[in-house]
């Protein structure tokens, strides 16, 4: 499976399972950390941590792993580390808090609109 085809199934989880204000970032280059990282907010811890395990479960279907999960105890902030793709699902106050968009506001804003099922996400 190639980076964009991995990208676009982790859009499409994430869409289909109500995640909030999905976006995801380019990051090539930039950092050597990935090639992109997909941010998304849970209304809930319970969602957030719902949303993390579905990416994980669909992904592990198809045979790919992460190389790394952080934070589903808390489930404010759970990273999941594709190597090419970092995704990010956020309780929202912890999303604000921490402001990604911003942080990485010199990537490219890719345009995902396309791959959700109302066309909008916000």
């Amino acid at each position: 499976m190639t980076t964009q085809e991995k990208l676009e199934k982790i859009v499409k989880i994430l869409d289909s399972k109500k995640a909030v204000d999905i976006k995801v970032i380019g990051i090539t280059n930039l950092s050597i950390i990935a090639d992109y990282f997909v941010i998304a907010t849970g209304t809930s811890t319970t969602q957030v941590k719902s949303l993390a395990d579905e990416v994980d479960f669909q992904l592990g279907q198809l045979g790919i792993e992460p190389r790394g999960v952080e934070g589903v105890r808390a489930a404010n902030w759970i990273v999941l580390d594709y190597n090419d793709i970092v995704v990010h699902v956020f309780y929202p106050q912890t999303r604000e808090e921490y402001s990604l968009e911003h942080l990485w506001a010199d990537g490219e804003q890719v345009d995902i609109s396309h791959l959700l099922i109302d066309g909008d996400n916000a």
